[in-house]
């Protein structure tokens, strides 16, 4: 069972999304800040746009047209979760209460996203749900995010949709700005970004790869999609100290301690990515491995 944890809607000022320039004239304070801020302010001007990874439900009306699945029992749900990367489900004591329409109101926007509404006690107790809540379920992390309490009463379309869209983590997470906000508070602390730009002919075959070898290390390693065609990117792209011309890249990212390692790529290959991220879970990355040769030679010479 994914474990639940109480998830505050929105974010305090310090996690909320930056314009560009609030963004980088904090940048002379980054040795201060804690590890995993660092690397999300220098991707915090990236704006890319959500990428559908994810079928969705679709309803009678016709395509494009989804509504929130009737969940009566355990079994539905648990199936209904375990086909979708990330879930939305309303759990009410009654049905008639004001969070159903406000459910309704916000599906459409969110079309690669799975949405239910349970009022079975059963099902409740199997997600331990005392009251009414709206939690959010993710593959990538198993984990079951909640909104409750004083969170549940407050909230309104807008706050609802800021909570699904900071917590739509995928097992490809395409960067932008409010994603930041999931991908900073995941438990998962190493993050490997695949540099490279969306317009290139071969980016839909790599794109797929990526996502094989992303199963691979689902609970392990967050795999993250940056576009290096666009301008904004440039900064993230520049942390790593990659220049245009290494692109496409791997870049892999250790939030509790800076650590990280680059990787120009020509294509992406699952056991290419398998064996890079291997070598940074044992600690020796592949820049470490190239110095070591590095210094092998000099000596050798």
């Amino acid at each position: 069972m994914p474990q639940s944890i109480n998830c505050r809607v929105g974010c305090p000022e310090s996690e909320a999304p930056n314009t560009e320039t609030r963004a980088w004239s904090e940048s002379r304070k980054m040795e201060a800040m804690p590890s995993r801020c660092l690397f999300l302010l220098f991707l915090s001007t990236c704006k890319l746009s959500l990428e559908v990874v994810a079928e969705v439900q679709e309803s009678s009306d016709g395509p494009g047209a989804q509504e929130p699945m009737r969940l009566t029992d355990v079994q539905a749900a648990m199936e209904f979760i375990a086909a979708a990367e990330v879930a939305v489900i309303g759990f009410f004591q009654d049905s008639e209460v004001p969070a159903v329409s406000l459910i309704h109101s916000v599906v459409q926007n969110f079309q690669d996203v799975s949405f239910g509404i349970s009022t079975a006690s059963e099902v409740l107790a199997h997600y331990n749900i005392t009251g009414n809540t709206i939690s959010l379920f993710r593959l990538v992390d198993n984990k079951q995010l909640d909104l409750k309490g004083e969170d549940f009463e407050s909230m309104d379309a807008t706050k609802l949709s800021r909570f699904i869209e900071s917590n739509n983590l995928r097992l490809v997470t395409e960067y932008n700005a409010i994603t930041a906000i999931g991908l900073f508070n995941s438990m998962i602390p190493i993050h490997l970004l695949l540099i490279m730009n969306k317009a290139s002919s071969e980016f839909e075959e790599n794109l797929h790869r990526f996502q094989e070898a992303a199963k691979l290390f689902q609970g392990r390693i967050l795999f993250i999609l940056v576009d290096s065609g666009v301008k904004q990117n440039e900064k993230a792209i520049s942390f790593f100290k990659l220049k245009m011309a290494e692109l496409p890249a791997l870049a892999i990212y250790q939030t509790l301690d800076d650590k990280w390692d680059t990787l120009p790529i020509t294509e992406v290959l699952v056991e290419q990515v398998q064996n890079f991220c291997d070598g940074f879970l044992k600690g020796k990355g592949l820049r470490q491995n190239h110095e070591a040769e590095e210094k092998t030679s000099k000596v050798e010479l």
